[in-house]
């Protein structure tokens, strides 16, 4: 019942993995953390492509502010290759 609740990253499945969509996603990442997640201090968002096309490795390391524990967790986001290819290759040269 919240339109407004998650993440904008769903909005970049169908885009190229270059630099610019890395870049877009790791905002997206952490601008919804920062929104939704009042209990964490978000340390790093890295989003890494993966060797398997079409999947990048998103990394979040938190730290919880009332334990002040450090935490970190790697989840994998599904994109579809967009036309004409992906821009992967040039990105880990």
């Amino acid at each position: 019942m919240r339109p407004a609740f998650g993440c904008k990253i769903w909005e970049l499945m169908f885009e190229s993995i270059n630099a610019n969509t890395l870049g877009l996603m790791e905002e997206a990442v952490r601008e919804a953390l920062v929104r939704w997640e009042p209990r964490i201090d978000v340390v790093e968002v890295k989003v890494i492509p993966d060797e398997q096309p079409g999947v990048v490795r998103i990394g979040i390391g938190y730290r919880i502010k009332v334990t002040n524990d450090r935490r970190n967790l790697v989840y994998p986001f599904y994109m579809i290759p967009g036309e004409g290819g992906s821009d992967e290759e040039d990105e880990l040269s």
